[in-house]
C-alpha cells in the first residue's frame, strides 16, 4: 500500500517545529507532500515561491519529500495527490482543540482521509510562525528558530 501524507500549512516561515513534524512523519509514509498554501486567515509576509524554496533547501536530498503549492480545501488536494493522510503538528492543548475540529470536518467531507497528529518536542513548543514574523518585523534575529538551511 502506498502511504502518502499531506502536511499542509502556510509555513511563513518554515520553523524548526515544522521540521520536527516532517522528520517524525518521514519513516511513517512512502511520501510526504509539504503543501504550501495560501491561508486567507493569515498574513502572507513571504512570497509562496520564497517559502517553497526554503523548504526545498531543507529537504533537498530526501526522495520521500515533495513540496507543492495548493489552494482550496485540503481534502480536495489530498484526493488530487492520492493521499489518505493529513499530518498536523501539535504544540499544546490549544492546537489540539483547534486541529481536532478541522480533522473532524475533514473526516465528514472525505471519510477516506485520516488526520495524524504529531506532537512537537517540548523545546520547540514555543515557536510559532506568527511570533517569528513579529520578531522579523521588529528587526530581531530568528536564526535559532528556523532550519540552518534557511537564510532570512
Amino acid at each position: 500500500m502506498n502511504r502518502i501524507a499531506i502536511f499542509p500549512g502556510s509555513f511563513s516561515p518554515f520553523t524548526l517545529g515544522h521540521k520536527s513534524v516532517v522528520d517524525s512523519a518521514i519513516p511513517l509514509f512512502n511520501k510526504v507532500i509539504i503543501a504550501v498554501g495560501i491561508n486567507s486567515e493569515k498574513n502572507q509576509y513571504f512570497l509562496i515561491e520564497e517559502r517553497m524554496q526554503w523548504i526545498e533547501s531543507v529537504y533537498d536530498n530526501n526522495q520521500k519529500i515533495e513540496i507543492k503549492r495548493y489552494e482550496g480545501l485540503t481534502v480536495d488536494f489530498c484526493k488530487k495527490e492520492n493521499a489518505n493522510y493529513i499530518i498536523r503538528g501539535l504544540r499544546d492543548s490549544h492546537d489540539f482543540t483547534f486541529e481536532k475540529n478541522i480533522a473532524q470536518m475533514n473526516k465528514k467531507l472525505n471519510p477516506d482521509i485520516e488526520t495524524i497528529f504529531i506532537i512537537t518536542p517540548p523545546e520547540l513548543s514555543h515557536i510559532s510562525s506568527t511570533i517569528l514574523r513579529d520578531i522579523i518585523k521588529n528587526g530581531g534575529d530568528i536564526s535559532e528558530f528556523i532550519p540552518k538551511e534557511i537564510n532570512i
